[in-house]
């Protein structure tokens, strides 16, 4: 179930031929990360294989572990709750505002706050 605070954020996912109610898309829980869920608002079949967008939600205390995306830039844009992202042994602030440039092939993670965090992930080339 949606956290109350992210009511009303990104309504409405227009792409080429159809207007989607957000609300409609379902969460997918992560495969490897407990308390993580994506919901896919574009594929790469949306935006011809060249870039990808996803809520990532991420519960109270849970965190995405150490990762790296082979071959793909990941931007994360903080559109609510807060939390951190350690990134090449940086420990940095995630508030919303705030948007953290993955590179490559580069180790992160993610640890969400005492009330959760939700992040739109945008990669290059998509995720799915």
């Amino acid at each position: 179930m949606e956290a109350p605070q992210y009511a009303g954020l990104h309504s409405t996912l227009i792409v080429p031929g159809q207007k989607i109610s957000v609300e409609s898309l379902p969460w997918n829980p992560h495969p490897k990360f407990a308390g993580v869920s994506l919901r896919h608002l574009v594929t790469g079949k949306d935006s011809g294989g060249r870039l990808s967008l996803h809520h990532v939600r991420i519960d109270p205390g849970c965190s995405i572990g150490d990762h790296a995306h082979a071959g793909q830039v990941e931007i994360h844009d903080v559109l609510a709750g807060e939390g951190t992202c350690m990134l090449e042994g940086k420990k940095l602030r995630y508030v919303p505002g705030t948007v953290g440039v993955m590179p490559a092939d580069k180790v992160h993670r993610v640890d969400a706050g005492s009330g959760g965090m939700l992040i739109l992930a945008t990669f290059s080339p998509p995720l799915v």
